[in-house]
């Protein structure tokens, strides 16, 4: 082992390898313009493990026992900025549009049960963000558009018999620990206002923890969007900012894997830097007050 006082050389092999290794178990490309990011990670990931070469720190990844390690790294390579209530037009054209009409047409075929899959959740804000407004739609439907069902007491947020299943993904153990915890300091509460903070929160200490009810809706795992083995029978999907990280050729991979995933009519969220033009056929372009969002094309091209 040496002792680390000046960086160790990452040769060009050695860089390819890497890259191709990451790419390779999480679809994440570092090109040139991202590459000192995949550089300076790679840099702190070999003083840790206290090895002398990126071709050892590459051996140990791709043993049995470097399962760990590899982990440890895709977590340092993302970047998990998010907030509540992120992109504002985007959520208004969630919460008003696009599940007036998911509701409208799962109560005329009498389907209750709606599921959402937040894919890159990092630390639980945008789940819990897109679960208060589902609940405070359905509150506002079920005034319009009652069914001959007894509510229970204490009044649940999801008025029955309309079901919620949140599934929240990220391929970061660490900030799903975060999400699960759902507690929040003040800077991070900021974008929610006071009536939110009421009905869905309650303050401990200097913080904010998630109410058990909110909380209950949301179900944390670990997902890879590489992998095949990805939530089905979705109503909405969000994945935003994730596929900046990808290339080309895997971002029409994940598309048409969303795309499977999706229930027929179902609506996909990306970033707002982000775009499916070009890149498939499969989805229409909703845009409605500066807010854009994508809908499952049935004949499918």
């Amino acid at each position: 082992m040496a002792t680390l006082t000046v960086p160790i050389e990452l040769t060009e092999p050695e860089l390819k390898l890497l890259q191709t290794l990451v790419y390779q178990e999480c679809g994440m490309f570092f090109d040139e313009r991202r590459s000192h990011f995949l550089k300076d990670r790679l840099q702190r990931r070999l003083k840790v493990c206290q090895l002398d070469s990126f071709y050892a720190y590459y051996r140990l990844l791709t043993s049995r026992e470097g399962k760990t390690e590899l982990a440890q790294l895709l977590e340092n390579l993302t970047v998990n900025e998010t907030s509540f209530f992120r992109n504002r037009p985007q959520l208004d054209l969630l919460q008003k549009t696009v599940l007036e009409e998911i509701l409208k047409r799962k109560q005329e075929r009498r389907d209750f049960h709606l599921r959402i899959w937040s894919a890159g959740c990092s630390s639980g804000q945008e789940p819990y963000s897109v679960a208060m407004l589902v609940a405070d739609a359905l509150a506002y439907y079920y005034l319009r558009n009652p069914l001959p069902f007894d509510m229970p007491v204490p009044k649940p947020i999801i008025p029955p018999p309309w079901k919620l299943e949140m599934v929240a993904s990220d391929i970061s153990y660490a900030i799903l620990r975060v999400g699960q915890q759902g507690l929040y300091t003040e800077q991070q509460m900021e974008p929610v206002d006071y009536t939110t903070r009421l009905r869905y929160f309650e303050k401990v200490g200097d913080k904010y923890t998630v109410k058990q009810q909110l909380r209950d809706l949301v179900q944390f795992d670990f997902h890879n969007l590489k992998t095949e083995f990805l939530p089905r029978r979705t109503d909405i999907i969000l994945c935003r900012n994730v596929m900046i990280y990808f290339d080309e050729a895997e971002q029409k991979r994940l598309i048409d894997k969303f795309w499977n995933c999706l229930n027929p009519g179902g609506y996909l969220f990306v970033g707002h830097a982000e775009s499916l033009f070009g890149l498939t056929q499969k989805f229409r372009m909703i845009h409605e007050n500066n807010g854009t969002a994508y809908q499952r094309l049935e004949a499918a091209t």
